[in-house]
């Protein structure tokens, strides 16, 4: 076994306002607790829009909920004229401890490459948020480059030129399996985290290797703990499925539908 704690991440994307937020972090707190989940042996953590975050932090602190809070995304400036960023020392003062990096609908829509996220995770870093770097291919990298080829160099490239590295979470997300249905084996998962974990001893050293590495692409309730097999595969990142309170807090408790 190893000494990772399991993260569970729900991605919310573009959906809910700040009163639905509120409405889905209660209830998926209260469900939680109603199954006496173990916030400190499965940590639970949600991204919710930019405009929700106020909201659902104040909820959080307010109720004492164990829930942590995320955000989708950061600038990569501290501050100045940039007009529709955020900072992460906006998000520092939300008490956001993660946020996401290098989606690839990031990468896609708004055309961020590897220079960007690493600039972004060197944001995080000075502003003491964990970032959670997201990695994976497309079906045509696939094909023509195998399944981890791009996994590993996007996750070099995202913690290469710094001179410190902080924490950070890895997620491979295959862009073949977001939101489409179709989702990567649990062998597949694992064979590419331990790839990714081998190279980040080889490139960075062991701290960085006993990194987190999550599995993202249409995880649901009853194909999770497949994933959460592996000793390599350390947590999910949730999209559409977060959005549900009964289902991700299924999600959540995968361990139940794990057998030892």
């Amino acid at each position: 076994m190893t000494n990772r704690t399991p993260l569970i991440a729900g991605n919310w994307k573009m959906n809910l306002d700040h009163l639905q937020a509120i409405a889905l972090v209660q209830k998926l707190s209260w469900t939680l607790n109603d199954a006496d989940h173990d916030f400190g042996e499965v940590e639970v953590v949600v991204f919710p829009p930019f405009t929700d975050l106020r909201s659902a932090q104040t909820l959080i602190d307010a109720e004492k909920f164990e829930i942590k809070l995320g955000a989708q995304d950061l600038s990569q400036h501290a501050s100045g004229a940039y007009t529709g960023e955020i900072s992460g020392q906006m998000l520092s003062k939300l008490n956001v401890e993660y946020v996401l990096v290098g989606h690839s609908e990031r990468r896609t829509y708004h055309a961020e490459d590897d220079s960007v996220v690493q600039q972004k995770v060197a944001a995080a870093w000075e502003n003491n948020l964990i970032p959670i770097i997201c990695v994976g291919e497309t079906l045509e990298e696939l094909e023509t480059q195998g399944q981890s080829a791009v996994p590993i160099i996007q996750t070099i490239n995202a913690l290469s030129g710094h001179k410190v590295l902080g924490d950070f979470v890895i997620a491979y997300e295959p862009v073949w399996a977001i939101g489409t249905g179709k989702v990567a084996t649990a062998q597949e998962a694992s064979e590419v985290a331990t790839a990714i974990r081998k190279a980040l001893q080889a490139n960075f050293g062991d701290d960085a290797a006993n990194s987190r590495i999550l599995y993202g692409g249409s995880v649901k309730a009853n194909n999770v703990a497949g994933f959460l097999q592996s000793e390599q595969v350390d947590g999910v990142l949730v999209g559409g499925a977060s959005l549900d309170a009964e289902e991700f807090s299924g999600i959540s408790r995968f361990k139940k539908h794990i057998v030892l």
